[in-house]
């Protein structure tokens, strides 16, 4: 048995074929599905078998993709109801891949539907040597249980019987490989490590020491981080069937002209994913700014609002098309076209244009405490919790799509995130709004302790 595993930095999503001589399977795909075919080319395989964990909340699955250019069978859980053709599967049902032995658990706890697949390879023995566990458990983690409203405590409880009884029965040297690492807001504490074994997790695993069910249940349903907007779209997009990435359009250059005339005839979002101290220094007024070198797919999937057309502004056609690429991952299909020329060619059609300054630590903390300024921090609460600037405003970044209206648009307003892309992209959603003096703090809280104006 040949395990290859694929990783998408950002959404810090796994992948995995599993292979035997002549065919293999495919685990958890993503939405762009022309890396496992190329790869079962690469080592002389046919794709036969798609299997899918669960329904994923933070990202858009590729099973239909990978099966219309394979023919591979879709598996998924039974309790899924899953709209599209698929063989359903449940406790104890058993899948063979030439010598390779899959049995499926029901692990139930970070989604209501959720299975495992346990492998066994019988040319080598009869014990189980892999569990391809989805979102049930990372390294260092297991899947956070409070992405359904009202079901928390519930998925909670299951979680532990399902880690208890099922996952933590295996041998010791049971390889595991999660769906997310480090990176995911599928959990709160994972390693960065990308596998590990049953037994290394037992030892380690924060959550799987705790043996009490009352206290586990506190542990992962009380200061969880932050759930991004998509995480309760995407799961009814693959359960339905996310449409076929051949049938969407890849994004055109429009001209400037075209391109603001779109912008008011289809009340489309403009989303610029440049780089920050590029969009600082003039962009498209009611822009919204997402840097496509940092976090892009989560960030863009958190905040932006679905169900319209996404017009580009970038540097280049290939960072159109990446920029795409990304958002189609969290279910924005609709990304039409990007600016042609960029903003020079913007510019020099004599239309409208903003800025957001970018000033220094220094700069920053004499207008603060002069009282000319007021310095909001948009970080998350556990980066806020770990320490900030005396009299800052504590917002974060995604909360201010709601939250300005706390914040008096006339003042000057100083946004302040780790190092300057989410106060970036603060400084589009208050820009947004009317806030017409907003200013970005360079390098962010790091620049501000550094320069000695944190306690």
């Amino acid at each position: 048995m040949i395990i290859r595993q694929f990783f998408i930095p950002g959404i810090a999503h796994s992948s995995y074929i599993v292979a035997g001589s002549r065919t293999c399977a495919v685990v958890d795909p993503s939405r762009d599905v022309g890396r496992y075919i190329s790869a079962a080319r690469e080592m002389g395989l046919r794709i036969t078998h798609i299997l899918e964990t669960h329904l994923h909340a933070d990202f858009i699955s590729g099973h239909l993709d990978l099966a219309e250019a394979t023919g591979a069978e879709i598996y998924a859980p039974k309790s899924g109801k899953c709209e599209f053709p698929h063989v359903a599967l449940t406790e104890g049902d058993e899948l063979p891949l030439e010598h390779i032995h899959f049995r499926i658990i029901e692990t139930a706890g970070h989604t209501p539907e959720h299975i495992s697949y346990i492998a066994t390879d019988t040319s080598r023995g009869e014990t189980p040597v892999a569990l391809f566990c989805g979102d049930t458990l990372f390294v260092g983690d297991v899947g956070r249980p409070d992405l359904f409203p009202g079901k928390a405590q519930d998925l909670a409880s299951a979680l532990y019987d399902n880690l208890h009884t099922k996952i933590m029965t295996l041998p010791d040297e049971c390889e595991v490989y999660p769906a997310h690492g480090m990176g995911s807001l599928c959990g709160r504490a994972m390693a960065a490590k990308r596998t590990s074994t049953v037994g290394y997790e037992k030892k380690y695993n924060y959550a799987l020491r705790i043996s009490e069910r009352g206290e586990f249940i506190r542990a992962l349903t009380s200061d969880m981080p932050a759930a991004p907007d998509h995480f309760a779209r995407c799961s009814e997009i693959n359960r339905a069937g996310p449409a076929l990435m051949r049938t969407l359009p890849t994004p055109s250059p429009v001209d400037p002209k075209t391109f603001s005339e779109w912008i008011r005839r289809n009340d489309a979002v403009i989303l610029d994913a440049r780089s920050y101290p590029a969009f600082s220094g003039l962009h498209i007024p009611g822009s919204w700014h997402i840097d496509l070198s940092g976090n892009f797919a989560t960030q863009a999937g958190w905040i932006l609002p679905p169900g319209r057309d996404i017009l580009l502004v970038v540097e280049s056609r290939d960072q159109a098309e990446e920029a795409a690429l990304q958002l189609r991952r969290v279910g924005f299909d609709r990304v039409p076209a990007f600016l042609e020329g960029g903003l020079l060619a913007w510019g020099s059609s004599n239309l409208p244009i903003s800025r957001v300054p970018v000033i220094s630590a220094k700069e920053a903390h004499s207008l603060v405490s002069s009282g000319d300024a007021l310095l909001v921090d948009v970080r998350s609460w556990e980066e806020w919790e770990a320490g900030h600037p005396v009299g800052a405003v504590h917002i974060p970044w995604h909360d201010l799509r709601t939250r300005y209206t706390e914040l008096d648009p006339a003042r000057h307003t100083i946004v302040m995130c780790k190092g300057g892309q989410r106060g970036s992209i603060a400084a589009s959603i208050l820009k947004m709004h009317g806030f017409e003096k907003v200013s970005n703090l360079a390098g962010g809280f790091l620049a501000y302790q550094r320069a000695g104006f944190t306690p």
